[in-house]
């Protein structure tokens, strides 16, 4: 194996902020602590200095030292580089899918993990187009917003973190999934116009799905029990469920029967509220019309 010769410079942990490891989330922890293992015994084995191996794969020692020690996550062309470098077959390179989830807010992972066992999804969505229901660009421009800002990494990122968790769709079998969205957000062209309109025909798409329902809260109505805040109702196979409401219970996951009812009786107040689906829909092609 050849290692050396390349021109590129090296890159250190400057260029890569927001690649620490939380050092509150247990389980990227282990994960990474376990990647930068394997990475440290495949270099040894090989028979590769630190900063031999550094120079093959364009990073300076020091980075190399911090990853194989668990302290930084290695991102996906590190590893690519690494497997070429050591000769792994793609044992190193594999890896790649459980770092990215690493990268995830933990939050994000939790939810995901709730949806991706829901028989049933219920979500009410305030403010904005929900989660699940986002395109990449839409997605973008919302996290871009925030004040102060979050650096292009940590925008990426989470922008990934929100586009995985539309694995949901593609569930078998395909869990039950309805959303109830406020009209005036569906008129707010986030992203620009084409952005809009392509944040509308997803929705259009989502709505047509057969295990999907999807309904618009409209603005002239009178006051409903979401004005408070997010609602979002999880039910599993085995008859228990999880919920969360940014206006209820301090906007903690719940669990407790009682807690649920009180977030049910809301959700359902809310759907009957609502426009039915295919007024809905046709909603959303005016807007979309109006373009």
């Amino acid at each position: 194996m050849t290692v050396g010769g390349q021109t590129e410079r090296l890159r250190t942990e400057a260029d890569e902020p927001g690649w620490e490891v939380d050092p509150d989330d247990e389980w990227g922890v282990a994960v990474i602590a376990t990647v930068g293992r394997q990475l440290r015994l495949r270099r040894e084995a090989a028979g590769v200095r630190a900063p031999d191996f550094g120079r093959a794969v364009g990073y300076g020692e020091d980075m190399v030292h911090k990853i194989e020690a668990g302290k930084r996550i290695p991102r996906p062309e590190y590893l690519d580089r690494a497997d070429e470098a050591l000769g792994a077959g793609g044992l190193l390179a594999a890896m790649k899918e459980d770092v990215a989830k690493v990268r995830y807010p933990r939050k994000v992972r939790a939810l995901a993990q709730m949806e991706a066992q829901a028989a049933e999804i219920g979500v009410y969505e305030c403010n904005i187009v929900p989660g699940l229901l986002q395109t990449p660009e839409h997605a973008r421009a919302l996290i871009q917003a925030a004040q102060p800002p979050y650096s292009p990494d940590d925008v990426e990122r989470m922008v990934s973190a929100r586009l995985a968790r539309k694995s949901v769709f593609d569930r078998v079998p395909a869990p039950s999934i309805h959303f109830v969205l406020e009209e005036a957000p569906l008129r707010r062209q986030v992203g620009g116009i084409d952005a809009w309109r392509r944040q509308l025909e997803r929705l259009l798409d989502a709505a047509r799905l057969l295990n999907v329902t999807l309904q618009v809260m409209p603005t002239n109505t009178d006051p409903h029990p979401g004005l408070d805040g997010r609602i979002e109702l999880l039910k599993f196979p085995d008859g228990t469920a999880a919920g969360r409401s940014d206006g209820a219970f301090n906007g903690r996951p719940i669990t407790d029967p009682e807690q649920l009812r009180v977030l049910e009786l809301r959700y359902g107040t809310i759907r009957a509220q609502a426009l039915p689906p295919r007024e809905s829909l046709a909603l959303i092609e005016r807007l979309l019309g109006e373009t």
